[in-house]
């Protein structure tokens, strides 16, 4: 099943290229109602699994979407972003998959529908390894919710590429934080990808920067030990060693932007 299937030609091309058969049916799910447009109540967001990155960008979407909003500019050029859709990305669970770590640190959680039921799993756990997924055959992916942020939260997203646009990652970093009434940290998130099969949540830098002061010290708060739990590998992109040096440098950049200033709304 596909909406975008800017993923799925691809690997049928690839596929081709190697001599490796790939001709399983394949049911377009883009023209389906049910499956576009994003809606909010009171308890957060609801992105329909048909929504387009370029749809994303549109949106009226507060502003700790702006790593979101950040990454959708990175998904491709402009035809693929008219087309790609979020949950496609989701599913196709590449490690570089632009919009996992934002959405990880928006809590973001993903609606499964079968005939037999619809269940919901945050996308930590729905994502299992380098193309792996706990969706399972008879199910498609229904919808992204996103729980209504706090106020004040403030968010960024940072991307390293072998050139500007049109590239897969190297390393990204998604960082998500909200201030108390003191002007220090009262909750972060951050999430890096590309630098293992599936982009982490930092639990241990997000514990250390709580009650830090939002200055220029903050983000000398992450240090190599902070990276531990990534598994960056060697490929023709990179050395899994630059990996772990460009995400740590990614972090403090990101931490870097968030403790300067709010960040405007992302165009």
């Amino acid at each position: 099943m596909l909406a975008g299937g800017t993923d799925v030609f691809p690997a049928k091309a690839n596929d081709a290229a190697w001599g490796r058969g790939r001709e399983e049916p394949v049911l377009d799910l883009s023209a389906i109602p049910e499956l576009r447009g994003i809606a909010q109540d009171p308890q957060g967001f609801r992105i329909a699994a048909a929504v387009t990155w370029s749809e994303l960008l549109a949106a009226d979407l507060p502003p700790d979407f702006d790593a979101l909003r950040l990454a959708a500019r990175e998904v491709g050029g402009r035809q693929i972003q008219n087309r790609g859709t979020l949950a496609g990305n989701l599913c196709n669970a590449s490690p570089a998959a632009d919009g996992v770590p934002p959405l990880l640190c928006l809590d973001a959680e993903v609606e499964l529908v079968s005939l037999e039921e619809t269940r919901r799993l945050p996308l930590s756990t729905f994502l299992l390894d380098n193309r792996s997924t706990a969706l399972r055959p008879d199910e498609l992916m229904s919808a992204i919710f996103v729980p209504r942020p706090p106020a004040g939260a403030r968010s960024t997203f940072l991307k390293l590429g072998a050139r500007r646009y049109l590239v897969i990652s190297i390393a990204m970093v998604a960082a998500w934080l909200r201030p108390d009434a003191d002007g220090k940290v009262a909750e972060a998130r951050i999430a890096v990808g590309a630098c293992s099969p599936v982009a982490q949540r930092l639990s241990k830098l997000e514990a250390d920067l709580l009650g830090s002061p939002l200055d220029e010290s903050l983000a000398a708060t992450a240090t190599p030990r902070h990276l531990e739990p990534l598994a960056p590998i060697d490929d023709v992109r990179a050395s899994a060693g630059y990996r772990r040096e460009a995400a740590l440098t990614l972090v403090r950049r990101a931490l870097a932007q968030l403790a300067a200033k709010p960040l405007g709304r992302v165009a």
